[in-house]
């Protein structure tokens, strides 16, 4: 067998740069970062073919000492740390120093820096590991990277680089990560001689809108939560603009981009019973915290971290999505977003099939809207209402159709075009349903159409949660002849841990050495395979300190009892009953779309509706 020996500087920089700079965006990602640490206020980047020509970062930070630069492309050489105690509390974006040395060992490296003290920049240049002395140089406070023909000196490395398309999409992605986490810097991006971003100083909104998109930010609903020092703020997607994408999924930990299986979790559990398990919904979210609780310090990428108390995390980023999906109702939140888009569309499309010019169209003076009028029959009727249980007016919806009585009904002698001082509640009130399937409303805004099904579901499916977990607890059904499994250590470990959260959930254990004995159920779930479901809800508590496999399968129980116990579509109702779903639309949580996270209701301005009409054109 070979002596042992210590190998080359050389070699040991290109075996760490195929860790850290898997391809030319690892290596953006490693200068820009330094950017930032160097408390920069405008970085400017320059690609040529995806950034495997030519990657250049101009920031103008507080620069490097010229007696610096040599020991910048050394290894574990930083500025950003010096003891143990600063590692447990990194606050930096960089901390390794092995980047710009790894960058250094696969590239033709150079950096021209200056700082404030300095009379003139001072450049530094690497090619193939080999460092260049120090020279003066002409510049601006602040640095410039180079890294040109990434990969040339390693030809078997460089085939495994994807086409220049490709990697130019990777290098986006790491531009528009830190744009996100910092919006107080400005950040532009040329790629091949054309200008891709231009972005200023801006807020996060601004700055969301600009990466993320205007649809994404106009369908999204903020989150603000706090929780002693642990805060998270940013944008989620309601549930009914969730496209099953996941190219808009932004995390960031303490301005750090992150992709982290705790918090993953936790968005998956909040938006549970509001979205289908198939589509991920798109966020920007920012998670802070003290620096000495998370560690950042788990892979040369930079993009893991671990929680000293993950299962706190997890809980505190579950509760603060959920409280804030669970607004998604009619008095609080749009349903969806989209409709002026909806109107442009179908407007554009007729003008194309009519050929009409807008410039020559005849003009017409808008109509001046005021307060939306409320037939005082409906006035009537609903007040006839006050003090009772609205579900009383849901019996219809179970027996059948009394034509009879429905035809009988008339309202021809009421004045349709009377108003009233009284406020007017979001949904506004019903004024027919169209082919018995969706209910036409009006409101201030305009006009209302509701999915009178997918609403109707989406009510009893919450009132059925309501009623089955009054008192914190799942209702239990204790087993006649116990069902015993064989248990691995850790299960029994997790099982003796968390027993009375177990018993929460509606199972209780008996546990002995190998063995777990399952003496009750959740009611809902007796026809479910009980030993599984336990396997696996140890599997999770253990993991996260909680599991949502039991509400998931009761909640998909309770689902399908909503489904089959809702006004089918063809039914037809009366005004009172369209009314009363309106009004509980308004009053239930998430009732802006349905179990599946089909939209319940929309609405179109009356402004939209000129459009499609051609008012004022």
């Amino acid at each position: 067998m070979p002596r042992i020996a210590l190998l080359p500087d050389h070699l040991i920089n290109q075996i760490a740069a195929g860790e850290v700079v898997e391809r030319p965006a690892n290596a953006l990602k490693e200068i820009m970062e330094n950017s930032v640490d160097a408390n920069a206020t405008c970085i400017d980047i320059v690609l040529r073919n995806g950034g495997i020509r030519l990657i250049r970062v101009v920031d103008n930070g507080c620069g490097i000492n010229a007696n610096d630069l040599p020991l910048s492309l050394s290894r574990h050489a930083t500025s950003k740390i010096k003891t143990l105690s600063d590692l447990e509390r990194i606050k930096s974006m960089g901390f390794r120093g092995e980047g710009l040395a790894s960058i250094a060992a696969v590239s033709r490296l150079t950096i021209t820096s200056r700082t404030d003290n300095d009379a003139h920049a001072t450049s530094i240049s690497a090619s193939d590991g080999i460092i260049s002395k120090p020279t003066p140089s002409a510049g601006k406070v602040g640095t410039t990277v180079e890294v040109a023909e990434i990969y040339f000196n390693t030809p078997a490395r460089r085939k495994f680089l994807k086409s220049e398309q490709t990697e130019y999409g990777h290098c986006l992605s790491v531009v528009q990560r830190i744009a996100l986490a910092y919006p107080n810097i400005a950040i532009s991006l040329t790629h091949n001689d054309k200008n891709i971003l231009k972005l200023p100083v801006q807020t996060l909104p601004e700055r969301v809108s600009a990466v993320v998109g205007s649809d994404f930010l106009n369908a999204s609903l903020p989150i603000d939560a706090a929780a002693g020092e642990i805060k998270l703020t940013g944008f989620i997607a309601k549930p009914t603009f969730a496209d099953g994408k996941s190219n808009q999924q932004y995390c960031f930990v303490n301005q750090r981009f992150v992709r982290d299986k705790t918090i993953t979790h936790a968005l998956k559990q909040a938006y549970r019973d509001v979205l289908h398990n198939q589509i991920s919904p798109s966020f920007v979210l920012m998670l802070s915290m003290p620096a000495d609780a998370v560690d950042v310090n788990i892979h040369p990428t930079k993009t893991e971290v671990r929680f000293r108390e993950s299962q706190a995390v997890h809980q505190f980023v579950f509760h603060a999505i959920d409280k804030v999906l669970a607004k998604t109702s009619a008095h609080k939140t749009q349903s969806i977003s989209n409709s002026s888009q909806l109107i442009d569309n179908v407007f554009n499309l007729g003008k194309q099939s009519l050929n009409i010019n807008p410039s020559t169209s005849s003009k017409t003076t808008p109509i001046q809207y005021g307060k939306t009028p409320i037939p005082s029959s409906l006035q009537g009727r609903l007040q006839l209402r006050e003090g009772q249980d609205l579900i009383a007016t849901y019996a219809p919806f179970f027996k059948p159709n009394d034509i009879a009585e429905l035809e009988n009904e008339s309202f021809a002698n009421e004045n349709p075009i009377n108003t009233t001082d009284e406020e007017i509640p979001p949904l506004g009130y019903a004024l027919a349903q169209l082919h018995n399937i969706y209910v036409l409303a009006q409101n201030e805004v305009g006009l209302v159409l509701v999915d009178m099904h997918a609403a109707h579901e989406r009510i009893n499916y919450e009132k059925l949660k309501q009623q089955k977990n009054q008192n914190g607890r799942v209702a239990t059904q204790s087993l006649l002849i116990p069902l015993q499994f064989k248990a691995n250590p850790q299960e029994i470990a997790t099982a003796s841990e968390y027993a009375q959260l177990l018993q929460n959930y509606g199972f209780h254990l008996n546990i002995n050495d190998e063995q777990i004995s399952i003496l009750s159920v959740p009611q809902l779930l007796l026809r479910a395979d009980a030993i599984l479901l336990v396997q696996k809800l140890l599997h999770e508590v253990g993991q996260w300190g909680s599991s949502d496999k039991v509400l998931a399968m009761e909640n998909q129980i309770l689902a399908t009892m909503a489904c089959h116990g809702s006004a089918r579509a063809g039914k037809r109702l009366t005004l009172p009953e369209m009314n009363a779903l309106l009004r509980d639309m308004e009053r239930m949580e998430r009732t802006n779309q349905c179990n599946h996270g089909r939209p319940t209701w929309i609405q179109l301005p009356l402004s939209d509706l000129d459009k499609l009409f051609l008012r004022g054109k």
